[in-house]
This record gives C-alpha cells, structure tokens and sequence, in this order.
C-alpha cells in the first residue's frame, strides 16, 4: 500500500463526483427538491431558500463506486466484512436521511421525521452492525491513548456502538449549516483516519472508504462552498457521522474519534449547554446553536466562519494523530 493508490482513491471520488454533479443538481432542481429554511434560523440564510438539497446521494454514489474500484483492484476479498459494513452503515443512514429529506421537501414538513422515528431507525442500524461484528468475533475492548492500555467492555461494547453511530450521526447533522462548512471538516476528519488506517498494521479497506470519501467530499465542496449551489442534506450528514463511527470503530480508535471529530463535538455541546442553560435558567449561553451560528451572529462573515472551523478540524485531526502514532 503506497502513496500512489491513497492519491488514485482519492482522486476516482473526486472526479466521479464532479462529473456526476451537473447532471444532478439540475435534476434535484427540476424536481422541486430545494432546501426549506427554518423561520428561527439567522435572517441572512432566507437567501439559500430552493437551494436543491439531498446533494448527499452524489457523495454516496461516489464513495460506493470508489471503494469497490478499488478494493476489486487491489484486494484479493473485495467484499470483506469490513467493506459490507462500512457501506452497509454509510448507506443504511444515508437512505435514513434521505426518507427524512424527502418528507420535509414532498410532504412539506419542515422537520421531516419525527425525532422518535428517526431514533429508531438509527438504533435498528446501529444493532445489525453489532449483531454482524459479534458474529465476526470482534473484540470488544477499547483501546486506551496515552497509557497503551485496554479496557475490556463485554456486552457494554454494544451500548458503546449503539452511542457512537447514533450520536455521531446526530452530531455530524449539526454540523451542516453553512456553505462547506461540514464538507470541509469531515473531509479533514475522514483522512485523518485514512491517514491511521494505513499506519502500524495497515487495513486496506478501511483506508480505501475514508480516503474515497474525502474525494468526494472535496468534490462536492466545488458546488457546496460559498455560495452553494447544492446542499447535501441529511441524507449526506447522517451517512458520513454514521460511517465516521464505523471506522472508528472497526480500526478500535473509538476514543480517538471524540478528538479528531472535536469540530462535531463542540457543535453538539453547544447545543446541549444551550438546551439545559434555557430550560434551567430562562437565559442562553450562545446567541445561537449550534456553535456556527453563534458566530453568524456576533457579525462573522459566513466564509469568515467556515474557514475558522475548517482550521479547528484540522488542529483536531492532527492531534488526534499526534496522540495516536508518536504517544500511544
């Protein structure tokens, strides 16, 4: 496993999701398929109103043909458990947000699917995933950084799964407010654990998807970068949180998850903070949550605040790596 095929995975994504795109995006437009924006939201985002939306389909159409180009080319198992698993996850969420994208656009309900219903479909996937890496004999112990240790969880590891995909899908959705903004950090998030993937004991498949899908997602990022001409929707933010916690799983970094993806940590506590600071105190911490919107508001340029984000993620990922290759 060498440079040249990280640079050629990449690359397959890249193209495939430039090429496909200006067939979409007219596509998504002729069918009325244009983004609602909340009434609650910042003033200025009225603009993005009909902006097409569910741009995420590109992303997983891409990163699906990517991986198997690759893992057939390259890999004698081109199916192996881990590429079923990983697309499995990708796709299972992806279609969820899909369902919940096309109710708020078809069926006019701004809100899509009830948080109950959406839940639940999370939690359904999150348990197929664990029911097959049990099957698989999955060890389930949790590697410690810093101390080199492990910490044997047992049946706790299936809760362990059922929080990682189900909150990183969530926290990831937060995320997607502005132009690029989640485009950007979950690229910077994706191949640093491409980038770990291929290190110590290289797991080929795992590096093929995380690097497949930052092409992509630096594809899209030349129709979604400011001004958008195509958001990804749920359908996008809910497939890459939930295959962000796949492979952060299947490579046992589910602690090293929580740094290289502070940028969606930060946006989910801010939101939490400001829930239990209004609900106890009647008074808000932010101007607005999620934490992007904060920044909208204190007179930061839309551009102004994504860039910063976009540094953020990447003193994140390094870190992360930091921790993981040259300490633990």
């Amino acid at each position: 496993m060498n440079t040249t095929v990280l640079l050629i995975t990449m690359a397959i994504a890249f193209l495939i999701t430039v090429l496909i795109s200006p067939i979409f995006i007219p596509f998504l437009r002729r069918l009325k398929f244009g983004q609602s924006i909340r009434d609650e939201g910042p003033k200025s985002h009225m603009k993005k109103q009909g902006t097409p939306t569910m741009g995420g389909m590109m992303i997983l159409v891409s990163v699906s043909i990517t991986t198997l180009i690759m893992t057939s080319k390259f890999n004698p198992n081109p199916m192996s458990v881990e590429v079923f698993l990983l697309l499995f996850v990708m796709i299972g969420y992806g279609l969820l947000g899909f369902l919940d994208d096309f109710i708020k656009i078809a069926m006019k309900r701004n809100l899509g699917l009830t948080s109950k219903q959406k839940m639940i479909g999370q939690i359904i996937i999150a348990a197929v995933f664990y029911f097959i890496i049990n099957r698989n004999g999955f060890p389930t112990y949790i590697e410690i950084p810093l101390v080199n240790q492990q910490l044997q969880l047992g049946w706790g590891y299936a809760l362990l799964i059922l929080v990682m995909l189900v909150g990183s899908s969530n926290a990831v959705n937060l995320t997607d407010g502005l132009d690029g903004l989640l485009a950007g950090t979950a690229a910077i998030a994706f191949g640093a654990f491409g980038i770990l993937a291929w290190h110590g004991q290289p797991q080929f498949e795992i590096g093929v998807f995380s690097l497949a899908i930052v092409g992509a997602l630096l594809g899209f990022l030349v129709f979604n970068a400011h001004p958008a001409k195509v958001f990804m929707g749920d359908t996008g933010s809910l497939a890459l949180g939930g295959a962000i916690a796949a492979i952060a799983i299947l490579t046992k970094l589910e602690i090293i998850l929580v740094i290289i993806g502070g940028v969606f940590v930060l946006e989910t506590l801010s939101v939490i903070i400001q829930v239990i600071a209004y609900k106890t105190t009647g008074k808000r911490v932010f101007k607005m949550s999620p934490l992007h919107h904060h920044y909208e508001l204190m007179g930061w340029s839309e551009w102004r605040v994504v860039t910063t984000f976009w540094l953020v993620a990447f003193l994140f990922a390094g870190l992360g790596i930091f921790i993981e290759v040259w300490i633990s």
